[in-house]
C-alpha cells in the first residue's frame, strides 16, 4: 500500500495553498449535526480519545496527534509516517476499551470510528453515557451516513458508500478543531489519488465481465466467511473501478457459504490483512493456506490463476485508507493476466 508519496502530492500541495488562502476561522459556539445527534462546542477540544483507527489517523493526518491522549481498535500498524508520535500516545486497548478507562481521560472529545462502539447500544457505551460526563462525542459520518447501525452487527447500507462521506468527516473534525487549511489539504490529496486510481483501471484493456468478491475474515475457517456486500467500501471500490460485486447483500459484511461464492466464481479475490486476531481467519497466513486447500475454495477460477489481491483490512471499511485500497485494486488490475 503506498501512502502520501505520489505525483498526486504536486497538484494536492497546489490545492493546500488555495485552500489555505481561503480557510476561515471556526466561530464558536459551532453545533454540528453529527450521526442524527446535535453536538455543539464552546471552543476546540484540547484533549481526544479516540475509539477507532480511522479516526485516530484523521486526526494524525490534520496535524492534530499533540491533541489525542489515548487510542483503540487498531486493524493494523499505523501510517508510517505517523509512526513514531503515535508510539507516545497511550494505547488503551487493541480492540474494545472500557467505558471507564475512557472517561479516566476526562477528554474534551471522544472520536469513534464504528457507531456498534459508541451508538444507541454500543458495546463500549451509549453517547449519552459520555454526553452526561459532559464528554461530547463525535462519530465519523462514513459509518453512518447512507447506513442503517439498527439491524444488528455491521449494520446495512441504505444507499451506496461514497468517499463524500470520509470527505466529510475531515471537514467537519477540521472545523470542530480550528484547522480548516489542513482540511482542505488532507481532502484535496486524496481526491487527486482517488481520480488518479480510477483513471488507471479505465486506461487498461481489461475484458469484459470482470467480477471480484472481498473476503475480510471468518469467525472461524469451518464456516461461512464475512465478504463485502454491495454497498460498503469494496462495493465503492468495485464500481468505481468497473468490476462486478458476486456478493448480492446490501448488508455490510454478510457471511455467505464457500459453495455460493465458488459457483459465482469471481474473477478476482480480494483478501484482508490485518495485526486484529480476533478471528482465526484474521491471519493472512491461515487465510491462503485455506484456499490453497479447501475442495471448494481452491477451485475458483481467482485461486487457480493466482488472481489474488492482499489488501490492508482497514481499507475495507469505510474510512479515508478506502482511497489506498482503490489503489491497490487497480494496480493489481494492471499486473493480471485475464487471459487475453
Amino acid at each position: 500500500m503506498k501512502h502520501f508519496r505520489s505525483a498526486a502530492i504536486v497538484a494536492a500541495s497546489l490545492g493546500f495553498a488555495v485552500s489555505a488562502a481561503h480557510a476561515q476561522s471556526t466561530s464558536y459556539p459551532l453545533t454540528i449535526e453529527n450521526c442524527g445527534q446535535p453536538i455543539t462546542f464552546d471552543a476546540a477540544p484540547q484533549t481526544t480519545v479516540t475509539v477507532g483507527q480511522s479516526a485516530t489517523e484523521t486526526l494524525y493526518s490534520l496535524g492534530l496527534a499533540d491533541r489525542v491522549t489515548g487510542t483503540s481498535v487498531w486493524f493494523n500498524p499505523v501510517l508510517p509516517e505517523y509512526a513514531e508520535v503515535n508510539a507516545k500516545i497511550e494505547r488503551l486497548a487493541d480492540n474494545d476499551p472500557s467505558f471507564e478507562s475512557i472517561a479516566n481521560k476526562k477528554p474534551g472529545l471522544v472520536a469513534v470510528q464504528y457507531e456498534w462502539h459508541v451508538g444507541s447500544s454500543g458495546i463500549v457505551a451509549t453517547r449519552e453515557q459520555f454526553h452526561d460526563l459532559g464528554i461530547p462525542t463525535y462519530i465519523m459520518p462514513a459509518d453512518c451516513d447512507t447506513k442503517d447501525n439498527t439491524t444488528g452487527g455491521d449494520g446495512t447500507r441504505t444507499s451506496a458508500f461514497s468517499t463524500d462521506s470520509v470527505y466529510k468527516g475531515i471537514r467537519e473534525l477540521a472545523e470542530i478543531y480550528d484547522v480548516q487549511a489542513a482540511g482542505e489539504g488532507l481532502v484535496t490529496e486524496l481526491q487527486d489519488r482517488e481520480a488518479a486510481a480510477i483513471e488507471l483501471a479505465r486506461s487498461l484493456d481489461l475484458p469484459e465481465g470482470i467480477s471480484a468478491a472481498f473476503w475480510f475474515s471468518s469467525a472461524d475457517l469451518e464456516i461461512d466467511p464475512y465478504v463485502a456486500g454491495q454497498k460498503g467500501a469494496p462495493g465503492y471500490m468495485m464500481d468505481k473501478l468497473g468490476i462486478e460485486n458476486v456478493i448480492q447483500s446490501d448488508e455490510e459484511w454478510p457471511t455467505v457459504g464457500w459453495e455460493t461464492i465458488a459457483r459465482a466464481d469471481p474473477t478476482v479475490l480480494v483478501i484482508a490483512e490485518m495485526d486484529r486476531r480476533r478471528f482465526p481467519a484474521d491471519d493472512i497466513d491461515k487465510k491462503m493456506e485455506f484456499l490453497r486447500t479447501d475442495p471448494v475454495a481452491s477451485q475458483m477460477t481467482a485461486v487457480r490463476e493466482g488472481r489474488i489481491v492482499i489488501m490492508d483490512a482497514h481499507a475495507m471499511s469505510a474510512t479515508m485508507r478506502t482511497i489506498f485500497g482503490l489503489e491497490t485494486v487497480a494496480e493489481a488490475l494492471a499486473g493480471f493476466d485475464f487471459g487475453q
